[in-house]
C-alpha cells in the first residue's frame, strides 16, 4: 500500500487534481468559471467545491494561495482553480468558494 502525502506546492496540487480527474483549467471571468474549449460558463455561486489545498508563504503574505478542485453541477465537468487568499484575495471569489466548502462539508 502506498502512502499519499499532501502536495507541498501549488504545482503539485494542480498535478494531483489532474490525476484525480479535475482536468479543466478554470478561470474566473465576470463572476463565472470559464474554461478554454467553449464550455458554458458556470456561475461561481453554483460551483461545487470538492477538494482544496491551501499554501502559505513562509515569509511573504503575498505567497498565500489556495487551489480548489471544483465541479460544475450542470455539466458534471471537474477542474481546478488557483487563487490568492489573504490580503491579495479576490473577496467575492474567496467568499463564494469558502461558503461552498462549508456547505459541502
Amino acid at each position: 500500500m502506498s502512502v499519499r502525502r499532501s502536495p507541498s506546492t501549488v504545482t503539485e496540487a494542480l498535478d494531483a487534481l489532474q490525476e484525480a480527474g479535475y482536468t479543466i483549467d478554470y478561470q474566473l471571468v465576470d463572476g463565472a468559471l470559464r474554461a478554454d474549449g467553449g464550455n458554458a460558463p458556470c456561475p461561481i455561486d453554483q460551483v461545487v467545491v470538492e477538494r482544496f489545498y491551501r499554501f502559505e508563504g513562509p515569509s511573504d503574505p503575498g505567497d498565500q494561495m489556495i487551489v480548489f478542485g471544483v465541479r460544475d453541477p450542470n455539466s458534471g465537468l471537474r477542474g481546478s482553480l488557483a487563487a490568492a487568499y489573504g490580503p491579495a484575495a479576490d473577496p467575492d471569489l474567496y467568499d463564494h468558494l469558502t461558503r461552498q466548502l462549508h456547505r459541502n462539508g
